[in-house]
């Protein structure tokens, strides 16, 4: 079993609700979610580029770059898209609800993604897969239905 692999997913999972709630206070004084968006992304990329920079990994080439199709590219406006997601809702749910339905929608569009093979092979949809996001739609209605 791959424990660090595990560990590392459970640990990138545990920081989504402080980053959504310090992005909140960020929106709240400057102008909204969108530019704590902007700040947050321009800041994590100057911490990726100095990560690099001191692992010396080669900057990708022009033409690593375009030979990737045009949709690989979409990945920063998905990832823009959740911060202010979770920036805009985060203060009005609170962090366990806003990140209980943020997973349920991750384990609904996971299931479909794997299902339907979208850019990996097919894992189809079985009986423990549903009973599984079953029980996580009783966890996510407890935690919001409880507010």
């Amino acid at each position: 079993m791959p424990y660090f692999f595990i560990a590392f997913a459970i640990m990138g999972g545990a920081v989504l609700p402080l980053q959504a709630l310090i992005n909140s206070r960020l929106g709240g004084a400057m102008n909204g979610p969108v530019w704590a968006a902007t700040i947050s992304f321009a800041i994590g990329t100057i911490g990726l580029l100095i990560f690099q920079l001191a692992k010396r990994t080669p900057i990708p080439s022009a033409e690593q770059a375009t030979s990737v199709p045009a949709w690989a590219w979409a990945g920063g406006l998905l990832g823009a898209f959740y911060v202010v997601a979770a920036t805009t809702t985060v203060s009005r749910l609170g962090a366990a609800a806003m990140i209980s339905l943020g997973v349920l929608g991750q384990m609904l569009a996971s299931l479909l993604l794997d299902h339907f093979g979208v850019l990996s092979g097919s894992q189809p949809i079985n009986l423990a897969k549903v009973a599984g996001a079953l029980m996580l739609l009783g966890g996510v209605v407890l935690i919001v239905w409880n507010r």
